[in-house]
């Protein structure tokens, strides 16, 4: 069972939820002055870089792999928007984030 102050990546790999920084901002679109001015935009932030969580090797393998998505500082950005529901893009971009991970940790779960 999966506890809800950690996100299972892989059987072996838990991001503790302490670990993510979520933060609401607001939504860009189409519209007048008053439309959608409610903080709808969800950012997941994770600093991989200096991730207790992953092993040496899962962090050299991410990094690699996510190498492209990181700022300068080694953190990860995702961003999801699509939702006019904060906790619906929230649980979307958790889902985004464990998606990401999954398939090359689970690789090296093998080794």
């Amino acid at each position: 069972m999966q506890s809800p102050s950690a996100l299972r990546i892989t059987s072996s790999v838990s991001i503790p939820l302490t670990e993510l920084t979520f933060r609401a901002s607001r939504s860009g679109g189409p519209g007048g002055q008053h439309v959608n001015t409610s903080s709808t935009r969800i950012e997941l932030w994770w600093d991989l870089a200096t991730s207790p969580s992953l092993r040496e090797d899962q962090r050299q393998r991410a990094l690699e792999r996510l190498a492209t998505r990181l700022d300068g500082n080694g953190r990860l950005r995702l961003v999801s928007s699509g939702s006019r529901s904060p906790f619906q893009n929230r649980e979307y971009v958790t889902e985004r984030f464990q998606a990401l991970l999954q398939p090359f940790l689970q690789t090296l779960e093998a080794f």
